[in-house]
């Protein structure tokens, strides 16, 4: 399947992805943040006739740049959030799947946009929404959130160490004019952090009010607290991630799924309550070579996880 001439994404780690992912031809398998439909493509030429892809995503954009995948009749594409992934396999009749993708964070084309106020590098609307039907913008944060609340903002999900600064500067900015474009916030910042290196001052601010609005690490909690629900056994997920509050996540959350059964071998059935239910296939985290790096500077943050929920355990409860 040929990819737009203008692709509204490159898939970061796609051969490490598909390599992990795909075990077999026939499975059921979900691209859970679609973008573009770079990784699916992906997945697709690795699927046999009898295989079968959901792509989901929340931004109307990303679904209409990969709306040709649909002309396959092993694909179906929906609007959702991944956090929702439970109800979602439930309402196309899948139960469960035999692999599952996510590539967090947002999309080149996202970036790109102006209009949809994701960076500070194109002057737009301060927005910031995946979804446009979301209630709250990055506009209405930086206007109305007291100071206090603003710098927590910051430090907590933007991992910025001058946040109390920062939202200083805000609010005092905003008595004079509230924000209303990208620019304006990344100026204020700019000032108020000055420059340390390559990276703009506005980057974690950024960052943080992204995460707040799309409430990312929301959906991204409940995607993995389903996750015995949704995938098969035997089946495998693979998350990639782009700063370390996601990945902290990603790896608790498959490490406690690990079996640490200390029952003896001849019991049936674990009373420890320890049993796990996955097998963690990243011992170390997969990143980017050098060469991807080159070929696409946005990759240089991805971090790739992935495991394989177990065929069989010995379950929880009392001994049979």
């Amino acid at each position: 399947m040929t990819p737009p001439d203008r692709p509204y994404h490159v898939p970061v780690l796609a051969r490490e992805v598909v390599d992990l992912l795909v075990t077999d031809p026939n499975g059921r398998y979900v691209d859970g943040t679609l973008g573009g439909g770079g990784h699916a493509r992906r997945i697709l030429e690795r699927l046999g006739p009898a295989g079968a892809l959901l792509g989901i995503d929340r931004d109307p954009g990303a679904l209409a740049a990969a709306a040709d995948l649909a002309q396959d009749p092993r694909v179906r594409l929906r609007p959702g959030n991944f956090g929702d992934l439970a109800e979602l396999l439930t309402d196309e009749g899948w139960g469960q799947a035999t692999g599952i993708l996510l590539d967090l964070g947002v999309s080149s084309r996202q970036l790109d946009e102006g209009g949809r106020g994701f960076s500070f590098r194109r002057d737009g609307p301060l927005d910031m929404r995946m979804d446009p039907g979301l209630p709250v913008t990055a506009a209405d944060l930086v206007n109305t959130l007291p100071e206090a609340e603003l710098a927590r903002l910051f430090r907590e999900y933007g991992e910025e160490p001058r946040a109390r600064r920062a939202a200083r500067a805000v609010v005092a900015a905003r008595r004079r004019k509230p924000f209303s474009t990208t620019g304006e916030l990344a100026e204020v910042v700019e000032r108020a952090l000055g420059r340390r290196g390559p990276k703009h001052p506005a980057t974690r601010v950024f960052q943080a009010l992204r995460i707040a609005v799309n409430r990312e690490l929301e959906a991204l909690d409940r995607f993995l607290a389903a996750l015995p629900e949704v995938m098969a056994p035997g089946g495998r997920v693979v998350v990639i991630s782009y700063h370390s509050l996601e990945d902290r996540r990603v790896k608790q959350a498959l490490r406690n799924a690990e079996p640490r059964c200390r029952c003896p071998v001849e019991a049936l059935r674990c009373t420890c309550g320890r049993p796990g239910w996955l097998r963690v296939l990243t011992r170390r985290v997969v990143r980017p070579s050098d060469d991807e790096k080159a070929r696409n500077p946005r990759a240089r943050s991805a971090r790739l996880r992935a495991a394989e929920r177990l065929v069989q355990d010995r379950g929880q409860g009392g001994q049979s």
